[in-house]
């Protein structure tokens, strides 16, 4: 298969991922707190994993590797830094109290914010595949990793929102699928070696941002668990780390 073809079908599972939410609420017996901590874990150590044993040394060997770099990795985390403040995470940070306090606008906000950290998922996925399969594949499975706590979050502040169970799946898909028009942005512009670069670069910065800031962070709340998550933390790097044994 072709590396647009790879794309594609990574960023239709990447999306589907926002469906988890459903599991979640209600039912709720899937994603008990301490377990959904140590999948925070294992994100962390994939997002990290990916960005020191694939996207760097891949850069390196390209010989990319100069100050415009750094200055896209410190771009993607000051972008994701703005994000999170503004638009995005705090939202998730809020979920426990939104029951008396949200409202549809908070909703819209986060929507809105979704499809924007969505739309750069999918550059991020596309532009790694151009790059190289295998960094495609790993870049894919830390964004994948990443998705499932953050869905889950997405999809109750949609809820606590006043949304039903129903509209709150069917948009927070939606702008999941925003995604696709970030992967075929770069398909269409994929011969521009500067722009896969840049967005890699950015993947960097990004994957570094979310999981020190965010996920890390996270995983302190239950410190009686610090077994398990770091031993899903490692776990997430020595996935990253097999990765380099497929041909």
């Amino acid at each position: 298969m072709t590396s647009a073809v790879y794309s594609i079908i990574s960023v239709i599972i990447v999306s589907a991922i926002s469906l988890i939410g459903v599991f979640s609420f209600g039912q709720g017996v899937l994603f008990r707190k301490k377990s959904l901590l140590v999948i925070i874990s294992f994100a962390a150590g994939a997002m990290i994993g990916d960005v020191f044993i694939h996207i760097m040394p891949q850069l390196g060997a390209g010989g990319f590797f100069d100050l415009n770099i750094s200055l896209y990795i410190l771009g993607g985390i000051i972008l994701f830094y703005f994000l999170e403040k503004y638009i995005h995470w705090h939202h998730h940070h809020g979920v426990g109290e939104a029951g008396e306090h949200a409202t549809h606008p908070a909703a819209a906000l986060n929507l809105i914010g979704d499809g924007i950290h969505n739309l750069i998922d999918g550059m991020i996925i596309a532009a790694a595949y151009a790059m190289d399969i295998r960094l495609g594949v790993a870049t894919t499975i830390a964004v994948l990793v990443h998705e499932i706590p953050q869905e889950i979050g997405d999809y109750g502040v949609l809820i606590y929102s006043g949304l039903s169970k129903v509209r709150a799946l069917v948009y927070n898909f939606i702008s999941a699928l925003i995604s696709l028009v970030g992967a075929s942005v770069v398909l269409i512009f994929n011969q521009s070696d500067a722009l896969i670069v840049m967005l890699t670069s950015i993947a960097a910065g990004s994957f570094i941002y979310i999981s020190l800031a965010d996920l890390i962070p996270e995983t302190h709340k239950e410190p009686s668990e610090s077994v398990r998550q770091l031993l899903g933390f490692i776990f997430g790097i020595a996935v990253m780390a097999l990765l380099l044994l497929v041909e």
